[in-house]
Formats: C-alpha cells, sequence, structure tokens
C-alpha cells in the first residue's frame, strides 16, 4: 500500500461519459478515460484492506489490491500480468461489468466513494495493449482436441485457457462471426467490436480455430464432433427471450430486443439485412417493456436511429436512489440506475403490467397497460402483485420486450451429443460442468440461465480446469 492516507484526502473520479450532443449521432464507445497521471492516483485509494471483500465479490476473484498498488506505483506491466492471471479478457470486463468489487468496497460501504476498479482495469489492458506487452504464445501441443460450441464469453474462456494448456481447441460459432453475446448483444456503445477483433487476432495466432455459419447438429452432425475431439464443452448461452403471450401479440411492429440490438450491430459490421426485416426507429414513437439492461441498451439504440420519442416501462416498482434497505450489503443492492441510454433522452415508467396490445391494420400502435400495487407476501416470501384497475394506453410504433431470457434448453444439442456418445444418462450437470461423467461438458448461461459476463467467464474457467482434470488424470 503505497499511500496508506490517500483514500482520506482524494475523492472518487470517475472518466464519465462523451457529450450527449456528441454521442448521439454514432455509434462509438460512449465511455471516456483519464490520463495515465489521474489513473494513477484513483489507484492510490485502495485502501489494501485486511479483508478485501472486492476480491471476495469478484467471480474471478481478481486480486483487486496487488494490481492497484502496482498501476499506482507505475508498474504497469506486472499489474496487467497480476490481472491476467483471473481474468482472461479484461478488455470485456472493464467495460461491460456491472463492478460487483465496487459495490464490495469498504469506501463504497463507508462513505459511498469506491474506488475506480472497473475503470482502472480497463486502462490497465489498453496500457498492455498500447504497449506490446499482450503478445501471442505458441503452446507445446499434447495431442489432444477439444470442440466448444459458442464463442461468447464463458466459449471464449474455455478455449483460451485449453489452447494455453496444449489443448487444440476449435470454437463452433453459428453466427457469422465469434463473439456471441459480445458481439451480437451488446451496443457497440459500450464494446466496441474492434475490442473483439483485436482478441480474437491473438487468439487465432495462438492456435484456435474458429468455425463460424456452423450450428452443431444441423450443418455439422453430433456425431461428426464426438468422434473428432476428446471432449466437447457446450457454451451456448441463453438466447431464449421471454415473450408477452397477450391479444395482439401478432400485430406487425413488436419484436424482441436482441432483433434490434443485433441486427443493429450486424449492420456496424456490413453484414447486409434483407430490406424487409430491417427494424428502424427513425421517426418513430417506441416502447421498450422491461427496465433493465437489455431494454436501456435498446433505448440507447432507438435514440441514434432517430426515434420520435422512447419509454421504457417496468412492472417492478421504482427502486430507491442511492441505498436499499431491503438489499443490504452483501445482496447486490436494488437501486435505480440511471444508464447513459438514460441521459439521451427516455420517459421511465414502474408499476406497469401490459395487457394487451393495441393496433390498427395489422399494426401496433400502442400498449394497454395497468397501474399495479405490490403488496407484502403474509409468509414473507415474494411481494404480491394486486391489479389496479388504472389503465391507459401508451401509444408506439415500435414495440421491443426486453424482459429477461428463459434458462436454456439444453436437452436437443446435449442428447444429439449423449447419443453419439452412447452417454444416454440424466442431462444435468455437475458442479464442473460435467454431464453424464462422460467427456461433455457445459459452461456460463447454458447452465446458469442468463447471468454476467463476468460470471460466465468464471464458469468457463472452471470448467476448463474439469476438462484439463478428465483429459489429463493424476496417476
Amino acid at each position: 500500500m503505497g499511500n496508506p492516507k490517500a483514500f482520506l484526502t482524494i475523492h472518487r473520479q470517475e472518466a464519465g461519459y462523451r457529450p450527449v450532443h456528441e454521442r448521439i449521432d454514432d455509434f462509438s464507445e460512449v465511455e471516456q478515460t483519464l490520463n495515465s497521471t489521474d489513473r494513477r492516483t484513483q489507484a492510490s485509494r485502495c485502501m489494501d484492506c485486511g479483508v478485501p471483500f472486492c476480491h471476495w465479490a469478484c467471480p474471478l476473484g481478481n486480486k483487486q489490491p496487488e494490481w492497484q498498488d502496482m498501476l499506482y506505483k507505475g508498474r504497469w506491466r506486472d499489474a496487467y500480468l497480476t490481472l491476467a492471471q483471473t481474468d482472461d479478457f479484461p478488455e470485456f470486463t472493464g467495460r461491460v461489468c456491472p463492478a460487483l468489487c465496487e459495490q464490495s468496497c469498504v469506501l463504497k460501504l463507508s462513505c459511498d466513494e469506491p474506488v475506480t476498479i472497473r475503470e482502472n482495469e480497463a486502462a490497465i489492458v489498453e496500457a498492455a495493449f498500447r504497449e506490446g506487452y499482450i503478445q501471442p504464445i505458441q503452446p507445446v501441443r499434447n495431442g489432444k482436441r477439444v470442440a466448444v460450441i459458442g464463442s461468447g464469453p464463458a466459449g471464449l474462456t474455455v478455449a483460451n485457457r485449453l489452447n494455453r494448456k496444449g489443448y487444440e481447441v476449435t470454437v463452433f460459432e453459428k453466427d457469422e462471426l465469434p463473439g456471441g453475446l459480445l458481439r451480437f448483444g451488446i451496443p457497440n456503445f459500450k464494446l466496441g467490436k474492434n475490442i473483439i477483433d483485436r482478441r480474437l487476432r491473438i487468439l487465432r495466432e495462438e492456435g484456435i480455430q474458429f468455425r463460424t455459419n456452423t450450428m452443431v447438429g444441423k450443418e455439422i452432425l453430433a456425431r461428426e464432433v464426438v468422434d473428432t475431439f476428446d471432449a466437447v464443452c457446450v457454451a451456448i448461452g441463453a438466447e431464449v427471450p421471454r415473450d408477452l403471450p397477450v391479444e395482439g401479440r401478432n400485430l406487425r411492429g413488436i419484436h424482441f430486443a436482441l432483433e434490434l440490438l443485433g441486427q443493429q450491430n450486424r449492420v456496424l459490421e456490413g453484414i447486409a439485412i434483407p430490406p424487409k426485416n430491417l427494424i428502424n426507429c427513425k421517426g418513430k414513437k417506441v416502447l421498450i417493456i422491461g427496465g433493465g439492461d437489455t431494454g436501456s441498451d435498446c433505448v440507447g439504440t432507438a435514440n441514434r436511429q432517430g426515434a420520435a420519442s422512447v419509454t421504457q416501462i417496468e412492472i417492478l416498482p421504482k427502486p430507491p436512489v442511492g441505498y436499499n434497505s431491503a438489499t443490504p450489503w452483501p445482496m447486490y443492492p436494488k437501486i435505480l440506475k440511471t444508464t447513459s441510454s438514460h441521459e439521451e433522452g427516455c420517459e421511465r415508467r414502474w408499476s406497469l403490467a401490459s395487457n394487451r396490445f393495441v393496433g390498427e391494420r395489422n399494426n401496433v400502435r400502442g400498449v394497454e397497460v395497468e397501474e399495479v400495487e405490490w403488496l407484502p407476501a403474509p409468509d414473507g416470501g415474494r411481494p404480491v402483485m394486486r391489479p389496479t384497475g388504472k389503465r391507459e394506453v401508451i401509444e408506439a410504433d415500435l414495440v421491443f420486450l426486453a424482459m429477461g431470457f428463459l434458462h436454456p434448453e439444453q436437452e436437443g444439442l446435449v442428447k444429439e451429443l449423449q447419443l453419439a456418445t452412447d452417454a444416454q444418462k440424466n442431462i444435468a450437470t455437475d458442479a464442473n460442468g460435467q454431464i453424464a461423467g462422460g467427456k461433455i461438458f457445459a459452461c456460463g448461461d447454458a447452465v446458469s440461465g442468463a447471468s454476467l459476463v463476468v460470471k460466465a467467464m468464471a464458469s468457463g474457467r472452471k470448467t476448463a480446469e474439469a476438462i484439463d482434470r478428465f483429459l489429463s488424470p493424476t496417476p
């Protein structure tokens, strides 16, 4: 701990966002960064606590106090090497992680000014790329092959970890380009796709093979994969969105959130979209049903496309600002979150249930909503929702459903793989992601359901270790 009193005299300083009037016309990353001197000053605020709750709260177990101190002392290379021990892709987590570590920082709990851990992390990895600390390595091959199905954060972590151990890794991806949720789910204004491509170039140079536009079980048979590889990891994510099957659901102009987000990212990649399938918010009244991060991403995308108005509604009540006594630490705080997208223009409303879609000539023209109340459950369980009868119609030319995702249905692909190995046992995974004790493993959102990028990466790392143990048993 280089400066034991810095936290007393130096306040938290965030880099902030580019001005709204500047960023609203492009899809470039909205977040700015501090210069290296200010960044080191912010790192000096780390107290190197006796019990580092930041480390405890991080799904990856990042050693924040260690690399914060190295950053403060100007040891950028050492800071990166320490960070990379636990985090395969800090350039991703440094941009899109909700920073569970900061929510547990002692300076957050004591004075609501946590260390800028996430921003510091991003600065360290960017310096590592800029200064050439990150270079491809050529592992010594062990003669064994592993297939990874899915190239999202979990699949890429598995591939990276096993490739470094000498396995020949092939990643199968159903979409046009690798990246999964990182590429086709997260908008460019939060994560520029050049950041993904930069890492993919290194992974390819290190020997990982990527087969895109390839769906295992369709373009390539499960038997072919099982016969070719010594182990198979299923990292297909959770992409089935929760639907809203109410009257009028078949009207034109109602889409799932990822239809908008994925399509916009494809357009920016130069991938052609058939004109009849193109979704464009320009001049439209846009309504987003769902108050989470995916809904927020739709807000930012709709504004950039030139929407006439954007409204976001949520069935749950409006959370408090700053602190919520119902979710004290170490619970994740359920508080009002205002994102960069919300700052760009959006009406937000809470405690509204969607009863039916209203249409005209088979096109959506609005949504009938009803105010609801949330009452404490008699048994102390989840609150009970009660409709109030207060109804209205919110006008909309486009509606996006951003209500979360269903737990993934692994059965189809996993059963195919199990049949190919004659392992017709229970589909459930064990603690390490192994299925039926055989060569098939699963990780990430494919196991947990929709979660965080950082948790998917942690799951991928754990599963990579399990595959290595399976293929390299100790005598």
